[in-house]
């Protein structure tokens, strides 16, 4: 009897413990800005930087929307236009959402890297956060708006140097080198019409918004959209230039393309490396409308 007593205290104890940990650990997190991580990166409390740049812009304080952007930060609205850290605290944008009230939001964290996607009606906005020695920052903002917006067809052309078979842009480190290889092998599996092989390459979780389309794409549309159009062209989208941002298993990969026919696009890549294998799970396109095509 006593024995069965104190083995029952002795798990009370270690249950009281155990709580008093995942308390403290999410109290920390929360006040040092940290996401709190989950076993499939899907964060379910609010990520408290996100939510301070956000309030800070909807009240105009740019002192405190600079102590939340990093060096590299760049803000593209829905029409394309992209602007520079500097550029962002001389004259602060008007966001597309607002102050993020009744917005639908998601979020994926690791110790590195956090993507904060919020959309409402057939507006789309994408921030990617980055953890730095100062604490976290935010690298990208990015608007897509589908407005209007109507499935675009392209007779397209069998053609596909760029980025087929070449692409402007030299890799600084091997991992660089990797995810360009990767988005080559998705840009030529989108030129024929391969869903196959354009799955190998992309996450499960993956997800997709431009504004040449009426609706987000995750993979399993966008594979029937590319069977679906094996009767027709699908035309390359040329790389102009591209800058790559590395934390971890992750890659930022921000690029132009030029269309044939067309104006330029502006698209955030973010690729995690998996078993291996470098996976694209986000991509955000946004035509730059100011350009002449």
């Amino acid at each position: 009897m006593m024995k069965r007593i104190l083995t029952s205290v002795m798990f009370v104890v270690a249950l009281f413990r155990f709580v008093t940990f995942v308390d403290v650990a999410t109290a920390q997190a929360s006040q040092s800005g940290d996401p709190i991580m989950t076993g499939n990166d899907i964060s379910r409390l609010p990520f408290k930087p996100d939510h301070d740049l956000v309030q800070a812009i909807a009240r105009k304080d740019i002192g405190a929307v600079g102590q939340l952007l990093d060096v590299d930060f760049t803000w593209t609205d829905s029409q394309g236009r992209t602007l520079t850290r500097t550029q962002v605290l001389e004259k602060l944008p008007v966001p597309a959402l607002g102050d993020e009230s009744q917005v639908s939001e998601q979020e994926r964290v690791n110790s590195q890297i956090v993507t904060h996607r919020a959309e409402r009606g057939k507006i789309y906005v994408l921030r990617v956060w980055v953890k730095r020695p100062a604490g976290w920052r935010a690298l990208v903002y990015q608007e897509v708006s589908q407005l209007g917006a109507s499935p675009q067809n392209d007779p397209g052309t069998p053609d596909c140097d760029n980025p087929c078979k070449t692409v402007p842009f030299k890799p600084k480190t091997e991992h660089e080198h990797e995810v360009i290889l990767a988005y080559q092998q998705v840009e030529r599996a989108v030129v024929a019409h391969d869903s196959a092989a354009w799955s190998a390459h992309i996450a499960d979780e993956f997800f997709a918004v431009t504004d040449n389309s009426d609706r987000p794409l995750d993979k399993a549309s966008r594979m029937a959209g590319l069977d679906q159009q094996k009767q027709g062209g699908i035309p390359p989208f040329p790389l102009v230039s591209a800058r790559m941002f590395e934390f971890g298993d992750t890659m930022v990969m921000v690029s132009r393309q030029q269309p044939a026919h067309g104006k330029p696009l502006h698209v955030t890549r973010v690729w995690i490396k998996q078993k291996g294998t470098w996976l694209e799970v986000l991509s955000y396109q946004t035509t730059i409308q100011t350009a002449v095509p």
